[in-house]
């Protein structure tokens, strides 16, 4: 309804545009609507599934492109929370099966707090996203009784807290970004013996030479190649990225 809201502000002033002009129609719904991320290629593929004739829309049509706009712009995930309390889990299941068209993740963010505070005091070893947990040092009875509780109702129901399975799926499947690292194929770690410490998120597509440039404008200016250093393999300016790939750039 807010994207409707706005569309709908200037929408008679746009179609009387665009009858006058009679260009690209996916360039002028870009135009139109660019302050709420919508590009040309997105406008592009979301047009193809309408009337091509715009003058031809009734208010239906119009509410289902907002529709598949908002879908495509600002995609959503749902964070369960609170999956620990009573009832919770019922609840999970009755919105899984109503609304299908959405990515659910169940959560406890408090069982995600509580481990993480453990581990920042030494009692634990933890690694967000991890089902389990290592006990480091001997715990007192409320301790032992709090991460129990948590390791029996939250890690082994349901794998995790929930809380970085939400973040790689919003950053990795809704966002579609990929993780690349730099590193040398003779060199992987940094002055203080740290392996690959360093990570960048790149759009999915992304080439070697908006690598360069995402590390540095001038390695991009005087970029001569990169090494895909898994590989061992020299590559050119125009190669394709893949999630996880770890870049040597040339200069």
């Amino acid at each position: 309804m807010w994207y409707l809201g706005l569309v709908k502000k200037g929408w008679d002033k746009f179609i009387k545009q665009y009858r006058i002009e009679k260009g690209a129609l996916y360039k002028a719904v870009s135009k139109q609507l660019s302050g709420l991320g919508v590009t040309e290629e997105v406008a592009d593929e979301v047009l193809r599934s309408f009337n091509p004739d715009i003058n031809l829309w009734t208010e239906n049509d119009l509410f289902n492109f907002i529709v598949t706009l908002r879908k495509k712009t600002k995609p959503i995930i749902i964070a369960a929370n609170k999956i620990d309390i009573p009832g919770a889990e019922e609840n999970y299941k009755r919105i899984k099966e109503q609304f299908t068209e959405y990515t659910i993740i169940p959560c406890s963010a408090d069982s995600e707090l509580a481990l993480r505070e453990a581990s920042k005091m030494g009692l634990i070893n933890y690694i967000p996203g991890e089902k389990t947990f290592e006990i480091k040092k001997e715990l007192n009875e409320k301790q032992k009784k709090a991460l129990e509780h948590i390791q029996k109702n939250i890690l082994d129901k349901y794998g995790s807290t929930g809380v970085q399975e939400v973040l790689n799926k919003a950053v990795f499947e809704l966002l579609k970004y990929i993780a690349i690292y730099p590193g040398g194929v003779n060199k992987l770690t940094d002055s203080e013996g740290r392996t690959l410490p360093d990570v960048f998120l790149m759009k999915e597509g992304s080439t070697a030479l908006d690598f360069a440039y995402k590390l540095h404008t001038d390695f991009g200016k005087n970029f001569i190649r990169a090494i895909d250093v898994k590989k061992k393999m020299t590559v050119g300016k125009e190669h394709k990225l893949k999630h996880k790939d770890v870049i040597e750039i040339i200069t």
